[in-house]
């Protein structure tokens, strides 16, 4: 028999809005309200909101709370001060990723983890494992509603619900406080669209008060609901790697371009032998490409050269919904990485060409 599907607390409010609801990492989640290509273009030129409180959350408190962190994160949270967060991995023991996640110092001694749905239990494990010291960790996942409130228009859309003034927090920054009257609510200038905005750590029993008072304040300024459709195109816009698709247990993060979150300052899971990878080199890399012409690229297809030979794979692709062209994400061997190169997609037995660029693909806002 089928696992049940999970419910975020607001499940029946997205349907009242007429969500569509799929299953996703074992949730029943809204995947769009209207259109995707409609959402997508309101995030990008207004501001949107998703429910994403299907995302885990670790508090981590104690004496040895950053030894522990420190141990099993690739980058260095030594260095975060209260109020900041920082993106960060977990390596496991053979060179690939556990989960990607964020960081949070809520203040000494007490840390948030935010894991990614699909991994909230097998982070817990990994990170329990290597947790010898006795530091006190806390699965707050199902007690915490997380909305992300996303686009140009986020700080103005939002700034009547709280004290706090919104344009001034820095990016990769938060604040504690009391917002649309619920208390210890984490408003975090963070978010996975490159279109700017908030994510808001909610506790459960405010989320519904919170959700409609975000839809009200928010309406002279275009917000509406975004479901996971148009999450997927904004990330793939900028480039923000998804785990399952563009990182997992067998990708490192070397070749996916993490090296800027991978600290050798200190020692961590597997650190020894991803220092020694730094040092010979990656044999393939995670590279963005744009197609040259028609066609849109899905993940698994192959990636050939112009004679055909394999070179790699797709793990993510679309039609972006800015550009209006081809885009994806795939590892490909290093000598086809530089930007610039040609590669081609095979797409039913026929090769397209694209070209591998620099990221983000698209500014993270539109233009009206």
């Amino acid at each position: 028999m089928a696992e049940e599907l999970k419910t975020v607390v607001l499940n029946d409010v997205h349907q009242q809005l007429g969500a569509k609801m799929v299953p996703f990492a074992g949730y029943n989640m809204p995947v769009r309200y209207s259109s995707d290509l409609d959402e997508h273009r309101t995030v990008r030129r207004a501001v949107g909101m998703f429910d994403v409180s299907h995302m885990g959350e670790f508090r981590v408190r104690g004496p040895h709370a950053l030894d522990l962190i420190q141990r099993v994160t690739s980058n260095d949270a030594s260095k975060l001060t209260d109020g900041k967060a920082q993106y960060s991995c977990l390596p496991n023991q053979t060179g690939g990723i556990v989960d990607d996640l964020l960081v949070y110092k809520l203040a000494d001694e007490d840390y948030m983890l935010v894991v990614n749905a699909s991994n909230i239990d097998k982070d817990w494990n990994w990170i329990s494992q290597f947790n010898t010291q006795g530091a006190e960790m806390e699965n707050i996942s199902d007690q915490t509603s997380l909305f992300a409130v996303q686009g140009p228009k986020a700080a103005e859309a939002l700034q009547s619900l709280t004290d706090t003034d919104l344009a001034s927090i820095p990016y990769y920054s938060f604040v504690q406080g009391t917002f649309a009257g619920a208390p210890n609510v984490i408003i975090s200038a963070t978010g996975y669209t490159g279109a700017g905005g908030f994510e808001l750590y909610i506790p459960n029993e405010y989320a519904q008060q919170v959700w409609d008072k975000i839809m009200e304040a928010g309406q002279p300024f275009g917000l509406k609901p975004i479901g996971l459709g148009a999450r997927d195109t904004l990330r793939l816009e900028m480039g923000f790697s998804l785990y399952g698709n563009d990182i997992d247990d067998t990708t490192s993060p070397l070749e996916a371009g993490l090296g800027w979150i991978t600290k050798f300052t200190k020692e961590f899971t597997n650190s020894a032998s991803l220092k020694a990878q730094k040092e010979q080199g990656v044999s393939r890399k995670l590279v963005a490409f744009l197609m040259d012409g028609p066609g849109i690229p899905r993940s698994h297809y192959e990636l050939v050269t112009e004679a055909g030979e394999k070179i790699g794979e797709v793990t993510s692709g679309t039609q972006s919904p800015t550009l209006s062209k081809g885009i994806g994400l795939g590892y490909v061997k290093t000598e086809f990485s530089a930007p610039g190169s040609q590669i081609f997609v095979q797409v039913r037995g026929k090769n397209f060409p694209a070209t591998v660029v620099k990221l983000p693909f698209v500014k993270g806002t539109e233009e009206v």
